[in-house]
Protein backbone atom coordinates (compact mmCIF):
# COMPACT_ATOMS: atom_id res chain seq x y z
CA UNK A 1 0.00 0.00 0.00
CA UNK A 2 1.20 3.52 -0.72
CA UNK A 3 0.94 5.61 2.40
CA UNK A 4 -2.26 7.36 1.11
CA UNK A 5 -3.83 3.71 0.86
CA UNK A 6 -2.59 2.92 4.38
CA UNK A 7 -3.98 6.24 5.69
CA UNK A 8 -7.42 5.64 4.16
CA UNK A 9 -7.48 2.16 5.43
CA UNK A 10 -6.69 3.20 8.97
CA UNK A 11 -9.08 5.75 8.48
CA UNK A 12 -11.92 2.98 7.72
CA UNK A 13 -10.89 0.87 10.54
CA UNK A 14 -11.55 4.10 13.04
CA UNK A 15 -14.68 4.76 11.44
CA UNK A 16 -16.20 1.20 12.10
CA UNK A 17 -15.54 1.85 15.70
CA UNK A 18 -16.86 5.56 16.09
CA UNK A 19 -19.36 5.94 13.21
CA UNK A 20 -21.84 3.50 14.43
CA UNK A 21 -25.22 4.34 13.63
CA UNK A 22 -25.11 6.60 16.50
CA UNK A 23 -22.13 7.12 17.28
CA UNK A 24 -21.50 4.94 20.17
CA UNK A 25 -18.98 6.01 22.78
CA UNK A 26 -16.79 3.74 24.65
CA UNK A 27 -17.57 2.48 27.81
CA UNK A 28 -14.84 4.90 29.63
CA UNK A 29 -15.22 8.04 27.52
CA UNK A 30 -16.26 11.02 29.31
CA UNK A 31 -17.98 13.91 27.80
CA UNK A 32 -16.17 16.71 28.08
CA UNK A 33 -17.90 20.44 29.29
CA UNK A 34 -17.00 24.19 29.25
CA UNK A 35 -16.08 26.12 32.00
CA UNK A 36 -20.26 26.81 32.44
CA UNK A 37 -21.13 23.22 32.49
CA UNK A 38 -22.11 22.93 29.02
CA UNK A 39 -21.06 20.17 26.31
CA UNK A 40 -17.81 20.96 24.61
CA UNK A 41 -18.85 21.14 21.16
CA UNK A 42 -15.64 22.76 19.83
CA UNK A 43 -12.86 21.67 17.55
CA UNK A 44 -13.01 20.90 14.06
CA UNK A 45 -15.20 18.67 12.94
CA UNK A 46 -15.23 17.29 9.22
CA UNK A 47 -18.23 15.85 7.32
CA UNK A 48 -16.56 13.48 4.61
CA UNK A 49 -19.00 10.71 5.26
CA UNK A 50 -19.91 8.41 1.80
CA UNK A 51 -23.70 8.14 2.48
CA UNK A 52 -25.99 9.71 0.43
CA UNK A 53 -28.24 11.96 1.05
CA UNK A 54 -31.51 9.85 -0.38
CA UNK A 55 -31.73 5.83 -0.13
CA UNK A 56 -30.21 4.35 -3.72
CA UNK A 57 -32.18 1.90 -5.06
CA UNK A 58 -29.64 -0.96 -4.65
CA UNK A 59 -30.13 -0.68 -0.33
CA UNK A 60 -34.09 -1.43 -1.29
CA UNK A 61 -35.44 -1.00 2.41
CA UNK A 62 -32.14 -1.78 4.45
CA UNK A 63 -31.85 1.34 6.95
CA UNK A 64 -28.03 0.10 7.39
CA UNK A 65 -25.33 -1.04 6.01
CA UNK A 66 -23.88 -4.80 6.80
CA UNK A 67 -20.43 -6.03 7.94
CA UNK A 68 -20.12 -6.90 3.98
CA UNK A 69 -21.49 -3.92 2.51
CA UNK A 70 -18.47 -2.12 4.49
CA UNK A 71 -15.91 -4.32 3.41
CA UNK A 72 -17.30 -4.04 -0.22
CA UNK A 73 -16.91 -0.69 -0.22
CA UNK A 74 -13.52 -0.38 1.79
CA UNK A 75 -12.05 -1.94 -1.24
CA UNK A 76 -13.81 -0.52 -3.79
CA UNK A 77 -12.77 3.28 -2.74
CA UNK A 78 -8.71 1.93 -2.34
CA UNK A 79 -9.46 1.59 -5.91
CA UNK A 80 -10.57 4.70 -6.52
CA UNK A 81 -8.20 6.54 -4.73
CA UNK A 82 -5.28 4.12 -6.08
CA UNK A 83 -6.92 5.50 -9.58
CA UNK A 84 -6.22 8.94 -9.31
CA UNK A 85 -8.87 9.97 -11.11
CA UNK A 86 -11.37 12.60 -11.72
CA UNK A 87 -12.79 14.00 -8.35
CA UNK A 88 -16.11 12.60 -7.09
CA UNK A 89 -17.81 14.94 -5.04
CA UNK A 90 -20.61 14.59 -2.71
CA UNK A 91 -22.49 11.14 -3.88
CA UNK A 92 -20.21 10.76 -6.59
CA UNK A 93 -17.94 8.00 -4.55
CA UNK A 94 -21.00 5.64 -3.47
CA UNK A 95 -21.87 5.87 -7.51
CA UNK A 96 -18.70 4.66 -8.22
CA UNK A 97 -18.13 2.03 -6.60
CA UNK A 98 -21.40 0.39 -7.48
CA UNK A 99 -21.19 1.35 -11.15
CA UNK A 100 -17.05 0.73 -11.53
CA UNK A 101 -17.52 4.41 -13.72
CA UNK A 102 -15.45 7.64 -12.41
CA UNK A 103 -17.51 10.20 -14.10
CA UNK A 104 -16.66 13.67 -14.48
CA UNK A 105 -19.02 15.97 -13.24
CA UNK A 106 -18.55 18.24 -15.52
CA UNK A 107 -16.86 16.77 -18.63
CA UNK A 108 -17.30 19.94 -21.24
CA UNK A 109 -14.69 22.44 -19.31
CA UNK A 110 -12.98 19.07 -17.23
CA UNK A 111 -12.76 18.46 -13.73
CA UNK A 112 -10.59 18.78 -10.26
CA UNK A 113 -9.17 15.56 -10.11
CA UNK A 114 -9.07 13.59 -6.82
CA UNK A 115 -6.16 14.99 -5.04
CA UNK A 116 -8.28 17.83 -4.31
CA UNK A 117 -10.82 15.53 -2.53
CA UNK A 118 -10.45 14.65 1.55
CA UNK A 119 -10.31 11.54 2.71
CA UNK A 120 -13.84 10.11 2.68
CA UNK A 121 -15.65 7.88 5.89
CA UNK A 122 -17.62 5.15 5.96
CA UNK A 123 -20.80 5.27 8.20
CA UNK A 124 -23.24 2.98 8.86
CA UNK A 125 -26.69 4.34 7.62
CA UNK A 126 -27.41 4.18 3.97
CA UNK A 127 -29.23 7.49 3.45
CA UNK A 128 -28.80 10.02 5.76
CA UNK A 129 -32.76 11.31 5.61
CA UNK A 130 -34.71 9.27 8.44
CA UNK A 131 -37.61 10.84 8.42
CA UNK A 132 -39.57 9.76 6.17
CA UNK A 133 -38.35 6.69 6.79
CA UNK A 134 -37.78 5.41 3.11
CA UNK A 135 -34.87 7.44 3.06
CA UNK A 136 -36.56 9.48 0.47
CA UNK A 137 -37.30 13.37 0.04
CA UNK A 138 -41.00 14.12 0.48
CA UNK A 139 -42.77 14.95 -2.38
CA UNK A 140 -42.04 18.47 -4.03
CA UNK A 141 -44.91 20.81 -4.05
CA UNK A 142 -46.64 22.06 -7.43
CA UNK A 143 -45.57 25.32 -6.99
CA UNK A 144 -41.73 24.26 -6.57
CA UNK A 145 -42.02 22.41 -9.65
CA UNK A 146 -43.68 24.96 -11.67
CA UNK A 147 -40.94 27.19 -10.39
CA UNK A 148 -38.19 24.84 -11.18
CA UNK A 149 -39.34 24.81 -15.05
CA UNK A 150 -39.47 28.02 -15.02
CA UNK A 151 -36.19 28.79 -14.00
CA UNK A 152 -34.87 26.07 -16.33
CA UNK A 153 -36.05 27.38 -19.23
CA UNK A 154 -34.66 31.30 -18.05
CA UNK A 155 -31.32 29.24 -17.48
CA UNK A 156 -31.39 27.89 -21.18
CA UNK A 157 -32.83 31.33 -22.67
CA UNK A 158 -30.93 33.97 -20.41
CA UNK A 159 -27.77 32.33 -19.28
CA UNK A 160 -25.79 35.53 -18.61
CA UNK A 161 -28.00 38.59 -19.57
CA UNK A 162 -26.26 39.65 -16.36
CA UNK A 163 -24.46 38.56 -12.79
CA UNK A 164 -27.40 38.37 -11.37
CA UNK A 165 -28.78 34.84 -13.83
CA UNK A 166 -25.87 33.45 -12.41
CA UNK A 167 -25.99 30.88 -9.19
CA UNK A 168 -24.24 33.07 -5.33
CA UNK A 169 -21.50 30.18 -5.54
CA UNK A 170 -20.35 30.48 -8.93
CA UNK A 171 -20.08 34.30 -7.79
CA UNK A 172 -18.02 33.55 -4.90
CA UNK A 173 -21.11 35.05 -2.18
CA UNK A 174 -22.57 32.37 -0.84
CA UNK A 175 -22.54 28.13 -0.72
CA UNK A 176 -25.61 28.56 2.17
CA UNK A 177 -25.76 27.89 5.75
CA UNK A 178 -26.01 24.79 7.02
CA UNK A 179 -23.65 23.99 4.05
CA UNK A 180 -23.85 20.38 3.79
CA UNK A 181 -22.22 19.03 0.85
CA UNK A 182 -19.13 15.97 1.86
CA UNK A 183 -16.05 15.79 0.53
CA UNK A 184 -14.75 19.26 -0.12
CA UNK A 185 -14.35 22.07 1.39
CA UNK A 186 -16.38 20.26 4.32
CA UNK A 187 -15.03 21.22 7.55
CA UNK A 188 -16.67 23.10 10.27
CA UNK A 189 -15.13 24.47 13.28
CA UNK A 190 -17.37 25.03 16.25
CA UNK A 191 -15.78 27.91 19.38
CA UNK A 192 -18.25 27.95 22.04
CA UNK A 193 -19.01 30.88 24.99
CA UNK A 194 -21.63 31.13 27.83
CA UNK A 195 -23.86 33.12 25.51
CA UNK A 196 -22.85 32.38 21.96
CA UNK A 197 -21.78 29.31 19.17
CA UNK A 198 -19.97 30.75 16.14
CA UNK A 199 -19.48 27.78 13.69
CA UNK A 200 -17.32 28.50 10.83
CA UNK A 201 -18.10 27.13 7.68
CA UNK A 202 -14.54 26.24 5.22
CA UNK A 203 -16.54 26.43 2.09
CA UNK A 204 -16.68 30.54 1.06
CA UNK A 205 -14.99 30.92 4.86
CA UNK A 206 -18.94 32.07 6.26
CA UNK A 207 -18.74 32.12 9.79
CA UNK A 208 -22.22 31.64 11.72
CA UNK A 209 -23.25 33.81 15.06
CA UNK A 210 -26.06 31.55 17.08
CA UNK A 211 -27.05 33.39 20.27
CA UNK A 212 -27.69 31.31 22.80
CA UNK A 213 -29.56 33.60 25.44
CA UNK A 214 -32.83 34.21 25.11
CA UNK A 215 -33.29 36.86 22.73
CA UNK A 216 -36.45 36.99 20.21
CA UNK A 217 -35.69 36.04 16.12
CA UNK A 218 -35.62 39.44 13.98
CA UNK A 219 -38.71 41.20 12.64
CA UNK A 220 -40.18 39.31 9.96
CA UNK A 221 -39.45 42.48 7.64
CA UNK A 222 -35.87 41.33 7.96
CA UNK A 223 -34.52 38.33 5.89
CA UNK A 224 -31.08 37.20 5.37
CA UNK A 225 -29.19 34.93 3.06
CA UNK A 226 -28.43 32.49 5.88
CA UNK A 227 -31.54 33.23 8.17
CA UNK A 228 -31.34 34.46 11.77
CA UNK A 229 -30.23 31.45 14.20
CA UNK A 230 -31.31 31.04 17.91
CA UNK A 231 -30.10 28.42 19.83
CA UNK A 232 -30.38 26.45 23.07
CA UNK A 233 -29.54 23.40 25.01
CA UNK A 234 -31.63 20.44 26.06
CA UNK A 235 -29.78 18.49 28.21
CA UNK A 236 -26.71 18.11 26.68
CA UNK A 237 -28.13 18.68 23.08
CA UNK A 238 -27.67 22.07 21.66
CA UNK A 239 -30.54 22.91 19.46
CA UNK A 240 -30.25 25.94 16.39
CA UNK A 241 -33.41 26.81 15.11
CA UNK A 242 -32.86 29.31 11.96
CA UNK A 243 -35.61 31.69 10.73
CA UNK A 244 -36.19 35.13 8.45
CA UNK A 245 -34.71 33.12 5.25
CA UNK A 246 -34.61 35.41 2.10
CA UNK A 247 -36.11 34.32 -1.03
CA UNK A 248 -33.00 34.79 -2.57
CA UNK A 249 -31.20 32.86 -0.90
CA UNK A 250 -33.07 29.73 -2.71
CA UNK A 251 -34.42 28.40 -5.89
CA UNK A 252 -37.31 27.29 -4.10
CA UNK A 253 -40.80 29.44 -3.68
CA UNK A 254 -41.81 30.86 -0.42
CA UNK A 255 -38.49 30.28 1.10
CA UNK A 256 -38.77 33.29 3.76
CA UNK A 257 -41.61 30.49 5.34
CA UNK A 258 -38.72 27.84 5.68
CA UNK A 259 -37.52 27.22 9.51
CA UNK A 260 -34.23 24.62 9.76
CA UNK A 261 -34.07 22.74 13.40
CA UNK A 262 -30.26 21.82 14.08
CA UNK A 263 -29.68 19.15 17.07
CA UNK A 264 -26.05 18.70 17.43
CA UNK A 265 -24.66 16.39 20.17
CA UNK A 266 -21.66 14.93 21.16
CA UNK A 267 -21.42 11.59 21.23
CA UNK A 268 -17.93 9.96 21.38
CA UNK A 269 -14.50 11.31 21.83
CA UNK A 270 -14.31 11.75 17.81
CA UNK A 271 -18.41 11.80 17.00
CA UNK A 272 -20.88 14.49 16.62
CA UNK A 273 -24.30 13.60 15.40
CA UNK A 274 -25.99 15.94 13.57
CA UNK A 275 -29.39 16.08 12.75
CA UNK A 276 -31.31 18.75 10.90
CA UNK A 277 -34.69 19.01 10.42
CA UNK A 278 -35.80 21.07 7.62
CA UNK A 279 -39.73 22.90 7.28
CA UNK A 280 -39.70 24.31 3.77
CA UNK A 281 -43.81 24.14 2.58
CA UNK A 282 -42.86 26.71 -0.24
CA UNK A 283 -41.06 23.50 -1.59
CA UNK A 284 -41.85 20.07 0.27
CA UNK A 285 -45.52 18.94 1.13
CA UNK A 286 -44.04 17.84 4.08
CA UNK A 287 -40.76 18.35 6.66
CA UNK A 288 -37.48 15.80 6.19
CA UNK A 289 -35.10 14.87 8.66
CA UNK A 290 -31.12 14.36 7.94
CA UNK A 291 -28.99 12.62 10.44
CA UNK A 292 -24.52 12.91 9.27
CA UNK A 293 -22.03 11.98 11.77
CA UNK A 294 -19.19 14.21 11.88
CA UNK A 295 -15.82 12.61 12.86
CA UNK A 296 -13.03 14.90 14.66
CA UNK A 297 -10.56 16.43 12.81
CA UNK A 298 -6.75 17.27 14.28
CA UNK A 299 -6.76 19.42 10.82
CA UNK A 300 -7.19 23.29 10.99
CA UNK A 301 -9.51 24.93 8.21
CA UNK A 302 -7.40 27.09 5.96
CA UNK A 303 -8.72 30.11 3.72
CA UNK A 304 -11.04 29.24 1.18
CA UNK A 305 -9.59 31.36 -1.53
CA UNK A 306 -13.31 31.75 -4.19
CA UNK A 307 -11.60 33.86 -7.45
CA UNK A 308 -14.14 32.31 -9.83
CA UNK A 309 -16.14 35.09 -9.06
CA UNK A 310 -12.99 37.68 -9.69
CA UNK A 311 -12.38 36.45 -13.74
CA UNK A 312 -14.87 33.67 -14.34
CA UNK A 313 -18.49 36.28 -14.51
CA UNK A 314 -16.19 39.01 -16.67
CA UNK A 315 -15.58 35.83 -19.33
CA UNK A 316 -18.88 34.71 -18.70
CA UNK A 317 -20.82 37.74 -19.41
CA UNK A 318 -18.34 38.40 -22.20
CA UNK A 319 -18.86 35.30 -23.53
CA UNK A 320 -22.62 35.56 -23.82
CA UNK A 321 -22.15 38.37 -25.00
CA UNK A 322 -20.25 37.21 -27.88
CA UNK A 323 -23.04 34.81 -28.79
CA UNK A 324 -25.59 37.06 -28.59
CA UNK A 325 -23.66 38.84 -31.44
CA UNK A 326 -23.37 35.97 -33.42
CA UNK A 327 -26.81 35.20 -33.58
CA UNK A 328 -27.69 38.30 -34.66
CA UNK A 329 -25.13 38.61 -37.27
CA UNK A 330 -26.93 35.25 -37.84
CA UNK A 331 -30.12 36.54 -38.54
CA UNK A 332 -29.16 39.76 -40.29
CA UNK A 333 -27.72 37.65 -43.29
Amino acid sequence: MNCNTTRLYALFSLVLLTGQTMAQSSSDWELPRTVDGHPDLQGVWENNTITPVERPEVFGDKEYLTDEDVVFLQRRILEIEAAGADALFGEGVLQAAFSGEINSYDPSTGNYDSQWMAERTIHRRTSQITDPPDGQYPPRTEAAIARFRVLAQRREDHPADSWTDRPLGERCLSFGAPRLGSGYNSYWQIVQSESTVAIVQEMAHDVRIVPIVEKPHLSDSVKLWHGDSRGWWEGDTLVIETTNYSNASSSGPDTEKKVNVERLTRTGEHALQYQFTSHDPGSYTAPYTREIIFDKSPDKIYEYACHEGNYGMSNILSGHRAEERMAADAAAN
